[in-house]
């Protein structure tokens, strides 16, 4: 890129963009979304952050915007940031862990918002398939260890 006034070459910064995931655990599962927008497919909820906004509060916000659930954070599992794991563009996401009430309902960017088992996992775009992996390694017990 130059410069308008004097064409000299400017250099142009990327750097990658903050995101939020939310695994929403509600009923003996949790919640997904088959997302509205591309890449279509089903999705942790979440999305980017504003600005001016901390994570947490993005946590809250997406969950609410896409779910339609008040959610308590329970605790921040990890920060995925392979410059690979959007095909849009490099995105920074830390994934949060949830719980809820009630019934999830598909807003906002969501075609549908569904309660799942690991058993019963569809297929999941970006790298979530990966982060529920990690999560069912980390934070569920064995069925066989299930009071």
């Amino acid at each position: 890129m130059n410069c308008p006034q004097c064409g000299h070459p400017i250099k142009c910064y990327r750097n990658p963009v903050p995101t939020v995931d939310i695994i929403i655990e509600i009923q003996g599962g949790v919640v997904l979304i088959s997302r509205k927008n591309p890449p279509h497919g089903w999705a942790i909820p979440g999305g980017f952050v504003d600005y001016g906004e901390s994570l947490e509060e993005a946590a809250l916000r997406e969950a609410k915007e896409e779910t339609g659930l008040d959610v308590s954070l329970t605790c921040q599992m990890h920060t995925y940031s392979d410059p690979g794991r959007d095909s849009r563009l490099h995105t920074i996401s830390t994934v949060f862990i949830a719980t809820a009430t009630g019934m999830p309902q598909a807003l906002d960017d969501a075609l549908e918002a569904k309660i799942f088992t690991k058993k019963n996992l569809p297929p999941l775009v970006f790298d979530h398939r990966q982060i529920m992996d990690d999560y069912y390694k980390r934070f569920q017990l064995p069925a066989s260890m299930v009071p």
